[in-house]
């Protein structure tokens, strides 16, 4: 059995500023660093063998702190980027006119295909997000890697492998640093192929609040 490690960035400037980031990028704030802290400190007994980042600053920061936890080296792969958020990459949520919403509100509400002009639709995310996770099938035995991506390209991506439509209605929470794992295996009582052992946990993080990294 394959087990897969899942992280989502930590806490961005933006994330705090409630800025739509998509494949722009800002910094990790001081609590983005001590997230990424945090949960490599958890996976410094989960025998990490590759960790694999998506290739925007705001994972790669994440990574390599982690990295530098567990040391372990890190690789990017393009494929776990942010959905491409088109026009509105870099504005402010309370800045949107009611056009713009409604652009962003058809990623999470479940509009089939829904898109910002210039963006991805969800699917387009969790079809490369699903090829990025299949390469670690050609990884040696008994590699357990960990992929380092976003908030909506890992849901997508855990819509898809249970069996939801890439666009289903965004029902799952992934705070900053939340720790997911997917598992490849044959199972007499689950379907064959990848299954979602645990999702979005932040037991590591201690207490969370809601706040704009949401």
């Amino acid at each position: 059995m394959l087990q897969v490690f899942l992280v989502r960035h930590g806490e961005t400037q933006w994330n705090a500023e409630r800025r739509l980031q998509g494949q722009s990028d800002s910094p990790l704030t001081a609590l983005g660093e001590q997230q990424a802290r945090q949960v490599g400190e958890r996976l410094k007994s989960y025998g990490i063998t590759h960790i694999i980042s998506s290739d925007l600053g705001r994972t790669q920061q994440t990574a390599a702190i982690i990295a530098e936890c567990i040391g372990c080296s890190v690789q990017t792969d393009p494929r776990l980027r942010e959905l491409n958020m088109g026009v509105l990459e870099t504005r402010i949520l309370s800045g949107l006119t009611t056009e713009e919403e409604g652009w962003r509100q058809s990623l999470v509400d479940g509009t089939c295909e829904g898109r910002i002009p210039q963006g991805e639709s969800m699917s387009e995310v969790a079809s490369r997000m699903r090829q990025a996770l299949d390469a670690c099938r050609e990884l040696p035995a008994g590699s357990r890697p960990l992929l380092v991506s976003h908030g909506m390209a890992l849901g997508t991506l855990i819509n898809t492998l249970l069996g939801l439509p890439a666009w289903a209605e965004r029902r799952l929470r992934l705070r900053n640093c939340s720790l997911s794992r997917v598992d490849f295996q044959h199972s007499p009582w689950l379907a064959d192929g990848w299954i979602v052992e645990t999702a979005g946990d932040v037991a590591h993080l201690g207490m969370v609040t809601e706040n704009a990294s949401q």
